[in-house]
């Protein structure tokens, strides 16, 4: 991998068009006169919230249609009531909105083209490439010679049996299939399945099921319908509808593309092209909805947008920004082959951004008592603090001193150990913004639990500006600066410390006795109430970053505890994937 550092700021997916087999075939297809224009989709299913994964992958649509000129649809693949819901579309919209993308009025159903997807049904039954089946799904996985319980075997080099109901006349299978609709048959009773080729090593091209029979309530059409099309079937005639040129598609469905052709070839509608891609895999999590959905209705999770959730909506609330998500998108690229991207890349990437925009405070997470010895009774003193280094415009701010302040409990020792260069009895730190100090002792509760250390502090080290009794610059140099706040201005926090949700870095890499459950990790949240940080945290609003000075960054959350606001902690400010990279 290469330095780091020299990754440009892009936002754009397909901006690596020397890179991008995508944008070449795009441009080809435009070279040649195939298409004279571009138009792309997003079509989720709505039956789950959007994750990191769909990030990449609407990225790409939208992307590749703003660089040519085109137009991304926005598209709900919604064909199957049993888990499909509108809380699901809402969600699905205010996520891609907020990553920075309009679709404008391009919003379109498949649950609209019901009777589109019908007609072309009865169509390809005409053309004698379709009948009704009375086989059961047990039944035509058999016949098809498919493993019913390994969903993963898509080839099968023994040719598949025909069904016996696979010769019925034309006329038959137009009344069967009439019935259907109408609801003249059971659940499971009959399909309708394409006629293509039972001996084909792709077992997708074993007459696929077009449509099944599945009453339900359905969001949009209620119960107007008793039988749904399929998704192979769904797809690709939706695309040809709405004049997609590119389907943009994950890997996975590379092996679905000739049933893709097959479809719009027989249905004799407008040729819309499918172009696959490597699909995201991301190091301790897991990018699958079905697998999402256990982790919220088993409450291992809070919701969809538990900032531990790899969802956009979990991610948001975590403290990701969409710039980040897009430079993470653009710079991971687009591939022809899967692999695994470190969650210390997505990371880097935050980190590359909120350096820039996030304001600095300090704030105590887990506090131990300084008093300042040598200070004045209870007098306060204001002093300059820099909003951002990184952002001259974002100016400085006033901070209180006083006699009694906050500071980290790790940043003081009774003995030290090699290289501690905090406060220990007789050693000199520098307050941040602040003064030199010296600890010259402390306290200990009655149970030896130091609740207190004592200091004095130098008056003519003030912000950095030290002299010494003649006026002149004091050259006195200490090894280590610290945070603080002080303890009668400091306002109390709720913080909340999120690691990684999976404990190693492929969950899904279990024994047989075992699920990716079992590789939770009991660690992926610490919630801290005793925090303290400075008075402008006070005012903070849902969603407003910071970078705690020495701690890493953090979001205001939506919640409050105790009267308290909460703050998540987005990610820490060592950045691992510069050492990972490194090797």
């Amino acid at each position: 991998m290469e330095n780091m550092e020299n990754f440009s700021d892009t936002t754009n997916a397909a901006s690596a068009e020397g890179n991008n087999f995508i944008t070449a075939s795009v441009k080809e297809d435009l070279a040649s006169g195939r298409f004279d224009r571009v138009v792309t989709r997003f079509p989720p299913e709505p039956n789950g919230w959007l994750h990191i994964g769909h990030c990449k992958a609407f990225c790409i649509d939208f992307s590749i249609a703003e660089q040519f000129g085109g137009e991304c649809n926005l598209r709900f693949d919604d064909t199957n009531p049993e888990k499909e819901d509108d809380s699901y579309v809402q969600a699905i919209k205010r996520d891609v909105k907020w990553m920075g993308f309009d679709w404008g009025d391009r919003e379109f159903y498949a649950s609209d083209y019901y009777e589109y997807l019908y007609d072309m049904a009865v169509k390809i039954i005409k053309k004698g490439l379709a009948y009704v089946d009375d086989l059961s799904e047990e039944e035509i996985s058999a016949y098809r010679k498919t493993n019913f319980a390994d969903k993963n075997n898509i080839t099968e080099t023994l040719p598949g049996q025909d069904s016996p109901w696979r010769n019925r006349s034309v006329e038959e299978n137009l009344d069967l299939f009439a019935r259907m609709r109408a609801g003249g048959f059971p659940d499971g009773a009959k399909t309708l399945r394409a006629k293509i080729d039972m001996k084909s090593p792709n077992l997708l091209m074993r007459d696929p099921v077009m449509y099944r029979i599945k009453r339900g309530f359905h969001y949009r059409t209620k119960d107007k319908w008793c039988i749904y099309p399929m998704y192979d079937f769904a797809h690709p005639l939706s695309d040809a509808k709405e004049g997609v040129t590119h389907s943009l598609c994950s890997l996975e469905y590379e092996i679905h593309r000739p049933l893709y052709d097959w479809f719009i070839r027989e249905a004799e509608v407008f040729p819309s092209r499918q172009i696959e891609f490597a699909r995201l895999n991301l190091t301790y999590t897991v990018l699958s909805k079905r697998w999402l959905l256990q982790l919220v209705q088993g409450k291992h999770v809070s919701g969809w947008d538990d900032p531990r959730m790899p969802t956009i909506a979990g991610l948001r609330r975590r403290g990701y920004t969409p710039e980040a998500l897009r430079a993470f998108a653009s710079q991971i690229g687009v591939a022809k082959m899967d692999s695994v991207v470190d969650m210390a890349f997505l990371e880097y990437c935050l980190r590359q951004d909120l350096n820039k925009r996030a304001q600095r405070v300090m704030a105590v997470i887990k506090p131990l008592k300084l008093i300042i010895e040598n200070w004045e009774g209870n007098r306060f003193e204001e002093l300059d603090a820099v909003n951002n280094p990184e952002d001259q415009s974002a100016g400085s701010r006033k901070i209180v001193f006083g006699r009694e302040l906050w500071i980290e409990a790790d940043d003081f020792v009774e003995i030290p150990p090699p290289k501690y260069y905090r406060l220990y009895p007789g050693n000199s730190v520098r307050l941040r913004y602040a003064y030199i100090i010296t600890c010259a002792g402390y306290e200990k509760d009655e149970d030896g639990v130091v609740i207190a250390v004592h200091c004095t502090y130098d008056p003519s080290t003030r912000g950095g500006n030290a002299v010494d009794e003649n006026g002149a610059p004091d050259n006195r140099r200490v090894k280590s600066t610290i945070h603080w706040t002080a303890a009668a201005k400091a306002v109390p926090i709720t913080v909340r410390v999120y690691d990684n949700l999976f404990a190693v870095e492929k969950p899904m890499n279990v024994p047989a006795n075992k699920t990716f459950l079992d590789n939770l990790s009991p660690h992926s949240l610490e919630t801290i109430e005793t925090a303290y940080a400075e008075p402008l945290l006070a005012h903070a609003e849902p969603e407003d970053r910071f970078q705690f000075e020495r701690l890493g960054y953090f979001v205001r959350d939506a919640d409050t505890e105790n009267g308290k606001p909460v703050f998540n902690k987005t990610v820490g400010l060592r950045d691992t994937w510069k050492k990972i990279a490194g090797k």
